[in-house]
């Protein structure tokens, strides 16, 4: 034990001799365990956030939206859903516990005194709260009686609120929603925003009724419904169910595309990690590039450096030095470089990922694993690359080092 830890203090002392040989090393294996270690954070991140959205979406929940990709490229229009379907799916569907509509109303502007702002608009039957478990932090939630008789109420998002009313209570005042007056009866808590990136804190919530009847006018289609199931783990099953559901009420053929887009907890996970996919390959490529040309820097200076250092390694095997004295000393300052190497990439991966969450709200999660996959690769870099110099510094014959 002794003799080890005499080794790998030679071996410190080494790179501190070579000042420049360690700068480089350093430098080249920090750059690639930083792209690395940022890699495996954003991955970790990317599944932390699907599944926190997730819990807020929930997890028993889907979405049904009117249109899709496929209908709209071929010119179909958006208005598919109607409040037909949503007492049909009522009806077809004991597992569902929980069916309603929801109306939306886009790029309307709110106003309050004499400030105004762009906002949406949300219909949505009472306890919306409850269906979306969303809670009301302030105030009361929206009433059967104020659907039932087409109220001017709503609950307001915090960003709404704050942009509208500053440090004001909002409850109970009037607001204008084009030019209609809408009494808030309560204030949402706040959610941020969405994997698009809309800020959902920005949004009026109105009985279906008002928003149908008063303001669009519209008495069958609906924006889209959403359906919360009782056994949560057969959600795939239901969702399948309710695609074969809707084709066959839509009357749709066998050759035409979805008229409506079904989304549940699984596409939200897809979509985001579909998102960080780019970011990861990116990364990743660049990340190898700089490991392996890491790797080579490595070996070559190894390579010069033993070529360098001939006579101190026949002196010291004159000594009573042992090959294997050689070979730990040589790897153990290889090792040492990629490990300081990987530390300082942990380092400027920290750096990097609080730059990305500024410039782009990028889900970075930082956990043992990212710091352990950055150890564990510039040690297995360090032992890869000084393998082959060390054994080489081992075999030099003691009396032709010094002899050269």
């Amino acid at each position: 034990m002794k003799r080890l830890a005499n080794l790998l203090s030679q071996a410190i002392k080494a790179n501190f001799a070579f000042k420049l040989r360690a700068f480089f090393c350093i430098i080249s294996v920090a750059l690639g365990i930083a792209a690395i270690t940022v890699i495996v954070a954003a991955t970790e991140g990317a599944y932390q956030k699907a599944f926190e959205i997730v819990d807020k979406f929930g997890p028993d929940s889907v979405m049904i939206i009117g249109g899709s990709d496929e209908s709209r490229a071929v010119g179909k229009r958006d208005k598919t859903l109607t409040v037909d379907d949503v007492q049909a799916i009522r009806e077809s569907f004991s597992n569902a516990y929980l069916v309603v509509p929801v109306s939306m109303l886009g790029a309307v502007t709110a106003s309050y005194k004499n400030k105004k702002y762009q906002t949406r608009i949300i219909g949505s039957n009472s306890n919306y709260s409850l269906v979306w478990s969303w809670p009301v932090v302030q105030g009361a939630d929206i009433t059967k009686e104020d659907v039932k008789s087409m109220k001017n109420v709503g609950l307001i998002g915090q960003f709404l609120a704050l942009e509208l009313f500053e440090d004001q209570n909002p409850v109970g005042r009037y607001l204008f929603v084009n030019q209609r007056p809408v009494q808030i009866v309560g204030i949402l808590q706040a959610r941020g925003t969405n994997p698009r990136g809309h800020n959902l804190d920005n949004r009026i919530v109105m009985p279906i009724t008002t928003v149908m009847r008063k303001m669009q006018n519209e008495k069958k289609y609906v924006s889209m419904i959403r359906a919360r199931f009782a056994d949560q783990n057969n959600l795939d099953y239901h969702v399948a169910e309710l695609k074969r559901f809707l084709r066959n009420r839509h009357s749709l053929s066998a050759t035409e595309p979805d008229d409506f887009t079904i989304i549940s907890p699984k596409e939200i996970i897809k979509f985001l990690v579909a998102l960080t996919g780019s970011l990861i390959l990116f990364l990743g490529v660049s990340g190898i590039i700089s490991l392996v040309v890491a790797g080579f820097v490595l070996a070559n200076l190894f390579f010069l450096s033993v070529k360098e250092r001939g006579i101190e390694i026949g002196i010291r095997r004159s000594f009573g030095a042992k090959q294997r004295d050689i070979l730990v000393q040589f790897v153990g300052e290889s090792v040492i470089l990629t490990s300081t190497g990987g530390l300082v990439g942990f380092g400027i991966a920290l750096l990097s990922s609080k730059l990305l969450m500024f410039v782009a709200d990028f889900p970075i999660f930082f956990s043992w694993k990212a710091f352990a996959a950055g150890v564990v690769l510039s040690s297995l870099i360090g032992i890869l690359s000084g393998i082959q110099p060390a054994i080489q510094a081992a075999r030099l014959n003691p009396i032709e080092a010094v002899r050269k």
